[in-house]
C-alpha cells in the first residue's frame, strides 16, 4: 500500500522537531518552483497514476477495435485501474490529513486540529454578524465542529481563530427574514449562536447543505473529542483585518510577476483565494480538482490588449500557471480560478478567432485560444470543474465518465 501518509506525518514531525528542517521547508515553499503546497507533491504520484488511467480511458473510447494499439491500451487500462482501485480510499484519508495538515499552517490558535477522525469539509467566506454590523470572516467546517477567523496582521499571513462551534446538539436556520439581511443563517448551539450571511444564494446553499450534513454526521459518530483552539480568542480582541490585495494577474506584464509579489509566507493559499474572492470551496471539490488537470500551449489575450501571447499552460490545484515554454522550471504567474466564470466571447467583444474562451471575475476578464476544437473541448471541461459549484460538477463528471 502507498506510504504517502506515513511520509506526510514523519515531515510534519521532523518541522516540529527542529527548526532547521521547518525552515527548509519553508524556505523551499518560498521558491517559485514549489508553485504549490510542498506536500501536496508527496500525494503526486498517486495522481499521476488516476490521470494514466483517465488517458487510457480516453484511448480505448478514441481507437477503433481494429486498431493496431487497441488491444494493448486495454490491458493497459485493466492493470493501471487494477492499481487505482486498490489505493482509492486510502488515497481520500490522505487528502484529508494534506488538508488538516495545510489548513493547521493557515491558522492562528490552533493546536489539536490534526486528529484521528476529523475530516475536513469546507471553508470559506462569511460575513458574521456582531454589535459593529456584518465582519468579513473565514470559517472552517468539520465533521465535529466549525471554526471561525479573520485574516490578522501577522507577518505570516495566517488567520486568527476567533471561537469554535461544536457541530453536536448544534441547529441550522435561514433568519434572512429575521435580521434583514439577505443570504443569512443562523448556527445555534448548546453554548452560543452565531448569524452569519453568505456571498449569494449559491454560497448559502451550499454552506447550509454541508452544515446539515455534518451535524447529522456527528449525531452518529464518535469523532473527535479533543479541543482545537489553544486559548479562548474573542471577536472583540480582533486586529484589523487586511484590506483585500489587488488581484496580482493584472500585474502579469510588469517586472515583477504574482508569484514574486506574494512574497509573505502563505499569501498565496486556497484559503487566502477565498478571502479575496469571498468564496468557499469543499473536499468534494478539491477531490474534483486532483481529477482535473490539463497542460498545453494557449493564445493569451488581455481585455484591452491587441496581440496574443503564446504561453505553456498549467491546470492544478483551481489555478493556471503560466510558463514561456514546458522546458521552464517554474511559472511567470499564476491566476487562481476560484469565483472566475468561464464563458465563450459575445459578438460585440470583437474577437473573430476560433476556439476561444473567456475568463472573467468582475472587472478582470481574460481570454484564451486553443490549437482546435478537441483541446478547446478539454480545457473549458477542466476550468469548469474549478468554477461552477460541487454539485453541479459531479452532474458534468457523471455525464462523461472521461471528464476529468
Amino acid at each position: 500500500m502507498p506510504k504517502q501518509s506515513e511520509i506526510l506525518l514523519e515531515l510534519e514531525k521532523a518541522c516540529k522537531a527542529s527548526h532547521r528542517v521547518e525552515n527548509l521547508c519553508r524556505d523551499f515553499e518560498l521558491q517559485k518552483v514549489c508553485y504549490i503546497p510542498l506536500n501536496v507533491f508527496v500525494l503526486r504520484p498517486l495522481h499521476r497514476l488516476i490521470h494514466y488511467k483517465q488517458i487510457l480511458e480516453r484511448l480505448c473510447k478514441h481507437y477503433p477495435a481494429t486498431h493496431v494499439d487497441f488491444r494493448d491500451c486495454r490491458a493497459a487500462l485493466a492493470d493501471v485501474s487494477e492499481v487505482v482501485d486498490q489505493f482509492q480510499r486510502s488515497l481520500i484519508k490522505m487528502e484529508n490529513l494534506q488538508k488538516l495538515l495545510e489548513l493547521k499552517k493557515d491558522m492562528l490558535g490552533v493546536d489539536n486540529l490534526v486528529v484521528p477522525g476529523r475530516e475536513f469539509i469546507r471553508l470559506g467566506c462569511l460575513s458574521k454578524l456582531s454589535g459593529k454590523g456584518l465582519q468579513q470572516r473565514m470559517f472552517f467546517l468539520f465533521n465535529d465542529v466549525i471554526l471561525y477567523t479573520s485574516r490578522g496582521m501577522t507577518p505570516t499571513n495566517q488567520f486568527k481563530v476567533h471561537g469554535q462551534l461544536p457541530l453536536r446538539g448544534m441547529t441550522i436556520r435561514e433568519s434572512e427574514d429575521e435580521w434583514g439581511v439577505p443570504n443569512a443563517f443562523a448556527l445555534i448551539g448548546q453554548g452560543q449562536s452565531v448569524v452569519v450571511a453568505a456571498s449569494s444564494l449559491t454560497e448559502m446553499e451550499k454552506w447550509m447543505q454541508d452544515i446539515k450534513m455534518a451535524i447529522e454526521m456527528a449525531k452518529t459518530s464518535n469523532g473527535p473529542t479533543s479541543d482545537v483552539l489553544t486559548c479562548t480568542l474573542t471577536d472583540n480582541k480582533c486586529p484589523e483585518d487586511y484590506p483585500a490585495e489587488a488581484e496580482s494577474e493584472d500585474d502579469m506584464m510588469a517586472s515583477h510577476t504574482s508569484l514574486e509579489k506574494l512574497t509573505p509566507h502563505r499569501g498565496n493559499t486556497m484559503v487566502h483565494v477565498c478571502w479575496h474572492r469571498n468564496t468557499s470551496v469543499s473536499m468534494v471539490d478539491f477531490s474534483i480538482a486532483v481529477e482535473n488537470q490539463l497542460s498545453g500551449n494557449l493564445l493569451r489575450k488581455f481585455k484591452n490588449s491587441n496581440g496574443w501571447q503564446k504561453l505553456w499552460v498549467v491546470f492544478t490545484n483551481f489555478s493556471l500557471f503560466f510558463y514561456k515554454s514546458h522546458q521552464d522550471d517554474y511559472p511567470l504567474a499564476s491566476l487562481p480560478l476560484l469565483g472566475y466564470s468561464v464563458t465563450v466571447p459575445s459578438e460585440n467583444e470583437n474577437i473573430h478567432k476560433d476556439y476561444v474562451f473567456k475568463l472573467h471575475f468582475k472587472s478582470h476578464v481574460y481570454y484564451f485560444r486553443s490549437e482546435s476544437e478537441y483541446t478547446f473541448e478539454r480545457w473549458m471541461e477542466v476550468i469548469r470543474s474549478a468554477t461552477v459549484p460541487s454539485s453541479q460538477a459531479r452532474l458534468l463528471n457523471s455525464k462523461d465518465p472521461h471528464f476529468y
